[in-house]
């Protein structure tokens, strides 16, 4: 019965959380592109560039930090739980990319 019990049958739970990874990592990549797109097509001021940058280098943060939680995800059956620093940085990022494209849209 011991063996039963350490056999641990996930069920599509991994398969979802694998989803839910990419398309927040597809949102993100819209609204960078977005931002860059907003910054080009009203003219380049200084302010739109800098916006622009920071928006690359948030979207470029939260793939780091994806594509290290994908690579866990994938490597073992029963991945280690997401380490608050890392769950830290994808909230900050994913917030912050929003509020830059927010601001350059309007």
């Amino acid at each position: 019965m011991t063996d039963q019990a350490a056999v641990r049958d996930p069920g599509l739970q991994p398969e979802r959380t694998r989803l839910a990874w990419r398309r927040t990592t597809l949102s993100c990549t819209v609204a960078a592109i977005l931002a860059g797109r907003a910054a080009l097509h009203h003219g380049t001021t200084t302010l739109s560039v800098l916006v622009c940058a920071l928006c690359l280098l948030l979207w470029l943060g939260f793939l780091a930090v994806a594509h290290r939680r994908l690579t866990a995800l994938s490597a073992t059956s029963r991945p280690r739980p997401l380490a608050p620093r890392a769950a830290a940085m994808a909230t900050l990022c994913t917030m912050a990319l929003a509020v830059c494209a927010t601001a350059m849209v309007l």
